[in-house]
């Protein structure tokens, strides 16, 4: 989590104290490729630095060619209207993406849609991990629009990680309630 946030922190205090979108978006960058350096000498995974420092790369082209500090954060909404659409198409379809999450892990990708509880579970559960896609839309698509990269910024923090980890306790949540629709195996 820390990963991804400070580049995203740094970029917003320095550009909202200095205006300096060079500096900006150099300083978000060095600090994403110190910490995958740190990652490295320490022989730990670099797989989630290399995450946050592609989508800090891919904000830092986009600032850069816009000329926007705004810029930096727009590759962020289009990823997540993207991931949106696809989760509310997928069960407006009648085909839930989770359930293919679940098909795959029970080894055939297409059984559990059989069995219409299962959809309506897998329903729910693809809402539940659109829901934050969503609601990262609804906010900071306005403040893009508006230029306010401080606000941007916060809002970015503020709906990454805790939204996901919240949309996943729910998950947890709803699978744990003892009536997951799973029909017990015939002996």
């Amino acid at each position: 989590m820390v990963e991804a946030a400070v580049p995203t922190i740094a970029f917003t205090v320095t550009w909202v104290t200095t205006r300096e979108l060079r500096l900006a978006l150099g300083l978000s960058v060095g600090i994403a490729v110190a910490l995958l350096l740190l990652r490295l000498v320490q022989r730990q995974t670099p797989q989630f630095v290399l995450n946050s420092l592609f989508g800090i790369g891919l904000g830092a082209v986009f600032a850069m060619r816009s000329g926007e500090a705004a810029g930096f954060f727009l590759p962020g909404i289009i990823y997540n209207t993207v991931y949106a659409c696809v989760f509310v198409t997928s069960i407006v379809v009648g085909w839930p993406l989770v359930g293919f999450l679940i098909g795959s892990v029970t080894g055939d990708v297409t059984a559990w849609h059989r069995d219409r509880p299962v959809v309506r579970l897998c329903n729910r559960l693809t809402w539940v991990l659109a829901t934050p896609c969503i609601l990262r839309v609804l906010v900071q698509y306005p403040l893009y629009v508006a230029d306010r990269v401080g606000w941007l910024g916060a809002a970015k923090i503020a709906m990454g990680w805790p939204l996901q980890i919240a949309a996943l306790a729910t998950i947890a949540y709803l699978l744990g309630r003892n009536s997951t629709p799973v029909a017990p195996r015939p002996a």
